[in-house]
């Protein structure tokens, strides 16, 4: 075997030791300090904002550099404590602004108006603020240049609409104490985009000027600001929670001849404290921490040979996780926070925990420590992350480190490293590295001669570009022994080449199409390490198409091979003998234009399935009743047959959600889904009274019902289990 250490750790020494300052060819805007009070009520009619000249707006779509319809002025400003913002949105015909919802966070194809800032200005991470006429706030975080965010972001500001005959009309403010930034004895210099939604027209417009060769949520493409004056805020917040309600768990009596519903109260309560040690550096902690609130797991039909992907949901791990990411392919990953106090889709007590995010000189820093209890047989374990990067190279590179440990009280132990970089060739092209190895429960020199068994690593070629030509070639590789404690991965001992290649062309004035994308070609393949077999293959093309209006169409052609060393077991008792078998597939979809109050996505596909055939259906209905009431529903049907052995199964997947809010501070969010693979109805209600930012009552309802239970002995109860919860949290600060 080739020995390959030495020059992986002469890749991570130049890496990490080479980095060059670049500088950035848009001139930063020098923002307007105020000096006069601001209120906030959303009219923005005060002397100090008629000082300032608005951003120029271009036209970001239906037609890149088209003649706006309506006419907007964003202004930005800031004083010591805030950052400012106004938006007047005029409208020839203010009837037709959208507003669909109430929600935090929950923008249903409403007119919109938002800024993205880069704070630490490095081109790859930002926080975006944004709000509708209704007077919504709507935060997230966005990750790798805007290849991933995190929309259950929050943080705390103001905003404030009005709306009238004219249009409508917004002022935002931002304190500094909510945002990580670097000053430099006070200069402060960040990324900025701005923009504004008309949702009827479909249209956007930007500043600056953004082509659509890639989406506006890209830190890359921000312009400059500068502030001055502006210095590091120290403000502690401290969150205390208190819980109660209901538990009712089925349990056999003690002859085992029936059931009967075992009644546990619930109480609890708990600690956050959220510390900003400097302006950018923040330290979290959680004491006795509980998730409550957070939303039901969409339910999954698993027609793979893989255990299925759930991502986190629970606040405190969503918060600032952009830094812990370290994804390789097809999900895998070094670090999931599900890892933690999640086993087998039950929860375990975590006792408390910190979290220290931020950047320190040129390094940007995550740190994770978090103790879970003993929970009957599961024992006490504690789980610790470290992550570091840096840029090099050029603004829009980094490379960096990531350690994971998993410890528990009987001694058991899996560690993690991993090296990663994004490297920006030239132009478009960029160069992603990454390289991952764990040890667990043996010795590091029983390890070190299985060197590449316990490793996983990623190369990939990229041209990043949502116009004209673009590519990608990957090749993977995941060793026997590759088994990251605190990660996810789906396949063992595997290479994996991938590739793909497209050309979109956005259309000009005069079509009603935006974007057409008739040549769409990918594909892989995945080795076996072992004897080189194939294991997996797929060929794949596509035709996408995107009208002005908003609509979309796709359609798919797939060639898939499979090679089963063992029999496969799916529901309904159905099998799939061991064997190699290749299969075609058809598939589509169309969504239609987002601005229809009732609309609908479609979805089918039908081909091969093994040796039988299955036949996919989807639909999705949504209807804004009114900005007090949204229903989505979907409904998924997967008929599976398999003639020669008189085999087959249906597997249904129904969805419900219905969200009620009266205003932006009171509201109810029910979730209903039944899963007929695993004989469930599941139902997640929230309610919610939001008296002030950080201060909020909850009351939770969760009950899964059984769908199958007369060929039971005994006979399982209706329930499976049922929680009633009543929660208040208030956030105060020091």
């Amino acid at each position: 075997m080739i020995d390959l250490s030495k020059p992986i750790v002469a890749y991570v020494i130049l890496i990490l030791a080479f980095s060059v300052n670049a500088v950035n060819a848009q001139k930063p805007l020098p923002l307007t300090y105020l000096t006069e009070p601001i209120q906030i009520d959303g009219l923005s009619d005060e002397l100090g904002w008629q000082r300032i000249e608005p951003l120029p707006m271009v036209m970001y779509k239906p037609t890149y550099k088209g003649e706006p319809t309506e006419s907007t002025e964003i202004r930005i400003a800031y004083d010591k404590d805030y950052l400012y913002c106004s938006a007047r949105c005029y409208d020839t015909d203010p009837s037709g602004i959208r507003v669909n919802s109430l929600y935090r966070d929950r923008s249903s194809k409403d007119d919109k108006f938002g800024i993205i800032l880069d704070t630490f200005n490095d081109k790859k991470t930002a926080l975006s603020f944004w709000t509708t006429p209704a007077g919504i706030r709507g935060d997230e975080a966005v990750f790798n240049d805007g290849k991933s965010d995190n929309k259950n972001w929050d943080t705390y500001w103001d905003v404030a609409t009005v709306q009238n005959e004219k249009g409508w009309f917004v002022e935002m403010r931002i304190p500094f104490s909510s945002l990580s930034f670097q000053d430099e004895a006070g200069r402060v210099t960040m990324g900025l985009i701005a923009y504004r939604n008309i949702a009827r027209k479909n249209e956007r417009v930007v500043f600056p000027d953004l082509s659509p060769e890639r989406g506006i949520d890209t830190p890359s493409r921000a312009h400059p600001i500068v502030l001055n004056q502006v210095y590091s805020q120290k403000p502690v917040y401290f969150t205390p929670y208190a819980i109660g309600g209901l538990e009712q768990t089925p349990t056999l009596n003690d002859t085992k001849t029936a059931y009967h519903l075992e009644n546990e109260l619930a109480r609890n309560v708990g600690l956050d404290i959220k510390y900003n040690i400097t302006s950018n550096l923040t330290l979290d902690t959680t004491l006795n921490p509980d998730f409550a609130q957070a939303e039901a797991d969409d339910q999954q039909v698993n027609l793979s040979r893989f255990s299925l992907f759930f991502p986190e949901k629970r606040q405190f791990f969503q918060e600032r996780s952009g830094i812990f990411a370290f994804n390789f392919i097809d999900r895998a990953r070094l670090f999931h926070s599900r890892r933690i106090g999640i086993q087998d889709n039950e929860q375990i007590p975590i006792i408390g925990g910190a979290r220290l995010v931020g950047r320190i000189g040129d390094w940007d820093l995550g740190f994770l420590d978090m103790q879970t209890a003993r929970k009957e047989d599961i024992p006490s374990e504690n789980f610790g992350v470290l992550r570091l990067r840096r840029q090099v190279l050029n603004p829009y590179s980094y490379a960096g480190v990531m350690l994971t440990n998993r410890i528990d009280e009987e001694g058991n132990y899996n560690f993690a490293y991993g090296i990663d970089s994004i490297l920006r060739l030239f132009g478009k092209e960029y160069l992603t590295l990454k390289w991952g190895q764990t040890f667990e429960d043996q010795t590091v020199q029983e390890q070190a001669s299985n060197f590449f068994d316990t490793a996983m690593f990623l190369a990939e070629l990229t041209r990043r570009t949502d116009v004209g030509f673009d590519y990608e070639l990957v090749v993977a590789r995941r060793g026997e022994d590759f088994s990251p404690g605190l990660g996810y991965t789906k396949r063992k001992d595997f290479t994996q080449l991938q590739w793909g290649a497209r050309y979109d062309w956005l259309m000009k004035k005069g079509t009603p199409i935006r974007r057409v994308s008739p040549l769409q070609f990918k594909g892989f393949i995945v080795l076996r390490n072992e004897d080189s077999s194939v294991e997996s293959a797929q060929l794949d093309y596509d035709i996408d198409m995107e009208w002005k209006s908003g609509a979309v169409a796709t359609v798919d052609l797939q060639m898939d091979y499979e090679d089963l060393t063992e029999d496969e077991d799916f529901p309904k008792d159905t099998v799939v003998p061991a064997g190699s078998y290749t299969t075609f597939e058809a598939k589509g979809e169309f969504d239609m234009p987002s601005k229809k109050l009732f609309r609908t996505d479609f979805g089918w596909s039908f081909g091969g399935f093994y040796d039988g055939w299955r036949l996919e259906c989807g639909v999705k209905p949504t209807w804004n009743v009114s900005r007090h009431l949204e229903m989505i529903s979907e409904y998924e049907v997967n008929v599976i047959r398999f003639p020669e052995r008189n085999q087959g199964f249906n597997a249904h997947v129904v969805r419900l959600r219905t969200r009620a809010a009266l205003n932006t501070h009171i509201s109810l969010n029910a979730f209903v889904q039944y899963n007929s693979a695993n004989d469930r109805f599941s139902t997640n209600i929230r309610f919610r009274y939001n008296f002030r930012e950080g201060n909020d009552l909850w009351l939770v309802y969760n009950e899964n019902l059984n769908t199958d239970r007369e060929d039971k002995v005994p006979r399982k109860l209706l329930t499976r289990g049922r929680t009633v919860l009543l929660k208040y949290t208030n956030t105060f600060g020091i």
